[in-house]
C-alpha cells in the first residue's frame, strides 16, 4: 500500500508522473472481487481524517491492494473539478474509492459522480445528529482541529519537555512530567513520548533501562519516587533482536540471548517497584500510548470506567 499526497491537480509539478498497475477482477464463484482499488481522500482541511477513517476500513480488506492518493484543502469548485476530472483519467474506468469529508454541499456534490464510488460519513452522520441534537451544525472545515492560544501553549509546552527530557536526560527535573516511560533500549520509549506530547499534549519523558541499573535491579531515585507515574514498556525478545541487529548488526547488544535477559531483568525490576508493564510487541504508536495513558488513569475514559476496568 503506497500513499501519496497532493494539492488539487491543477497545482501538480510538471515532472510528476504516476505509474499505476492495474489488476482485472479475480473470479471467486459467481462475484468478481477486485485485487487492487485506487482510493482517493479528498477534505477542505488537511484529509487526515478522511484518511484515518478509509485506512480504518480498508485495513479490513487484507487480499486487496490499493493505490492511495490524499488531496487536502480543496476549497473551490475549479479544484474540485479538477481533483476528480485527475481522479477519473488515472482510475481508467476502474470506479475508484473516494473518501471526503468535504463539508461544502456545493463542493461536495462535485465529487458525487456516477463513475466513482464516493463514501461521506459527514453526509451520512451529520444530518442524522442535527436531528438528534435539534440544532444545526456549524459546517466549518477543519474545525475539529482549531485550538484556542491556551491548548496551543500547553502542546507546545509538552513537546518542549518531551525533546528535553528525551533518554534519561535531566532527571533531576522528572518531577514535572505527567508521563515517565521505563524500558531497555529500543523497546519504543522515544516515539511513544512523542506521540502522548504531540497528540495528547501530555509532558512525556523517557528512561533507558541500561546495564548499571539492570544489574542492580534498582532504578534511581527521581524514578523510584514518582513511579506513580511510570509505565514500562517491553517487547519480546526475537523482536528486540531483530530490531538491534539492524541497528548494530552482529554486535554483543542485538544477540537474541543479551535481549532475553535484559528483558527479563527489566520485567521484573518494574515487578518490583509495581510499575505496570505494556507490551509494545505488534501494536502501533497510537494503541500503545492510548494503553499507558489507561494505566495512568489520565484517560478520557469516565473515571467510573477506568474503576472498573
Amino acid at each position: 500500500m503506497r500513499t501519496q499526497q497532493y494539492a488539487a491537480p491543477g497545482r501538480l509539478p510538471q515532472d510528476v508522473v504516476l505509474l499505476n498497475s492495474y489488476q482485472k477482477p479475480i473470479k471467486r464463484g459467481e462475484r468478481e472481487k477486485w485485487s487492487s482499488k485506487d482510493i482517493y481522500f479528498v477534505s477542505d482541511s488537511t484529509g487526515i481524517l478522511a484518511t484515518n477513517l478509509g485506512h480504518a476500513m480498508i485495513r479490513q480488506f487484507p487480499e486487496v491492494s490499493f493505490h492511495e492518493e490524499r488531496f487536502p484543502f480543496i476549497l473551490t469548485k475549479e479544484e474540485a473539478n479538477k481533483t476528480l476530472a485527475y481522479i477519473l483519467k488515472h482510475s481508467g474506468g476502474r470506479r475508484p474509492i473516494i473518501f471526503s469529508t468535504i463539508m461544502n454541499e456545493d463542493i461536495r456534490r462535485i465529487f458525487d459522480h456516477p463513475e466513482v464510488e464516493l463514501f461521506d460519513p459527514f453526509r451520512a452522520f451529520l444530518e442524522d445528529l442535527e436531528g438528534c441534537l435539534e440544532a444545526k451544525a456549524l459546517r466549518v472545515p477543519g474545525f475539529s482541529r482549531h485550538v484556542d492560544n491556551i491548548t496551543m501553549a500547553k502542546r507546545v509546552e509538552a513537546i518542549h519537555f518531551c525533546l528535553e527530557h528525551d533518554d534519561g536526560v535531566r532527571t533531576n527535573e522528572i518531577d514535572e512530567a505527567d508521563v515517565i516511560l521505563l524500558g531497555v533500549s529500543r523497546t519504543g520509549k522515544t516515539p511513544v513520548s512523542v506521540y502522548l506530547a504531540t497528540q495528547m499534549g501530555l509532558k512525556a519523558a523517557n528512561f533507558p533501562m541500561t546495564a548499571e541499573y539492570l544489574k542492580e535491579y534498582k532504578l534511581p531515585d527521581a524514578l523510584r519516587r514518582n513511579a506513580r507515574r511510570a509505565v514500562g514498556l517491553t517487547t519480546t525478545a526475537e523482536l528486540l533482536h531483530h530490531v538491534r541487529e539492524k541497528r548494530y548488526p552482529g554486535s554483543s547488544y542485538a544477540k537474541l540471548t543479551t535481549c532475553s535477559e535484559e528483558i527479563k531483568q527489566a520485567e521484573q525490576i518494574l515487578n518490583n517497584y509495581q510499575i505496570p508493564t505494556i507490551s509494545t510487541a505488534g501494536r502501533s504508536i497510537e494503541e500503545i500510548a492510548t494503553q499507558v495513558t489507561q494505566e495512568l488513569g489520565i484517560s478520557k475514559k469516565p473515571a467510573e470506567l477506568n474503576n472498573q476496568s
